[in-house]
């Protein structure tokens, strides 16, 4: 563990670095600005108003490049958070927002949209509702004589998971190879390119409402490993809990693939770098996750737009960093943290 120590100024640190790093990122692109430009458009943008900004600025920063700030932040931070609960959840280190089909139905439903729309409003809305669905269908598989136990919610997640991905397989096979397959293959990869405050005015909130109900449970996430019987005696359903907790991560997972496609290595990664520096407390694994991966995720996106001139697929950018990254932690460590 490289930082033994927990206390307020961490906190603060915490809470400050991902700002900070949303304030370089905001300025970075072939439109570039420094961290003091930044700061005074947003400054002259609260007392003035956006007519006293020029107005390329403006719509480079306030149009183009703060909506994707955003998505990144919630993308970063709830797929992090939800990775985070669901390890000790299911008592599986590689558990993962992915685990119970959830983002996999959301990408069936964007295929399904693409077919038949080049709407992006309509394509985030179709993608939520499948990856819901995908949700009740694993609690539904799993359940067994009206019981429903964490193994049977894994198993069934990988079966659902499976099904929706050979359904997105039917669903490329029958699209039209000059036009729509190409759309439904770049979106799969995962984009924040399309992002407006339209769409985040419908994630948004079902992303922040996940994270918000993960985090007031934290504490709660370091008992799953006792016994009902245990749990019960003090005063905590763990059935219900552990219900809040997967509707919570299936929330922000299925809005954040219906905003920006599927992005893998997040849920996994995050979580697990964080107990290697501030150890397996669940009181600390989850505001650590979220800003660490609020942090993670904004790096990505600006490397995917800044980099080249042509936008990179964070999917692919999160996996070429996310794995070499991983197995130097496994090397390293041995997997002492798990």
């Amino acid at each position: 563990m490289l930082m033994k120590r927990y206390g307020a100024g961490t906190r603060i640190l915490l809470i400050l670095a991902p700002v900070l790093t949303a304030l370089i990122c905001l300025g970075i692109g072939r439109y570039s600005f420094n961290l003091a430009d930044i700061c005074k458009l947003l400054y002259t943008y609260a007392v003035s108003g956006k007519d006293a900004i020029e107005p390329q600025a403006y719509s480079v920063v306030f149009n183009i490049r703060l909506p994707r700030i955003i998505l990144a932040v919630l993308c970063g931070a709830g797929l992090a958070v939800s990775g985070a609960a669901f390890q000790p959840l299911f008592s599986n280190a590689l558990a993962t927002p992915d685990t119970l089909g959830v983002a996999q139905g959301a990408c069936f439903g964007a295929a399904l949209a693409l077919l038949f729309s080049d709407s992006l409003l309509w394509v985030q809305l179709v993608a939520l509702v499948f990856g819901l669905i995908a949700i009740m269908l694993t609690y539904s598989i799993s359940k067994v004589k009206g019981q429903s136990s964490t193994f049977m919610i894994i198993l069934a997640g990988i079966a659902v998971s499976s099904l929706f991905t050979s359904l997105v397989s039917l669903i490329k096979y029958v699209a039209d190879p000059e036009s729509q397959l190409p759309t439904i293959t770049y979106w799969l990869l995962g984009s924040m390119a399309g992002i407006t405050y339209k769409s985040l005015a419908i994630g948004g909130p079902l992303v922040c409402g996940g994270i918000l109900m993960i985090y007031l449970l934290r504490w709660r996430l370091n008992i799953l490993s006792m016994s009902e019987d245990e749990a019960r005696s003090m005063g905590i359903d763990l059935k219900k809990l552990r219900i809040i907790i997967i509707l919570s991560a299936a929330l922000i997972t299925a809005s954040c693939a219906s905003m920006c496609g599927r992005i893998e290595w997040v849920g996994l990664l995050i979580p697990h770098g964080v107990r290697m520096l501030f150890g397996s407390n669940n009181e600390r694994v989850i505001p650590a996750s979220i800003s660490l991966g609020a942090i993670f995720m904004l790096v990505m996106d600006t490397t995917a737009r800044a980099a080249t001139t042509a936008e990179i697929p964070l999917s692919i950018l999160t996996a070429v960093i996310g794995a070499p990254v991983f197995i130097l932690l496994l090397r390293k460590t041995g997997g002492g943290w798990l």
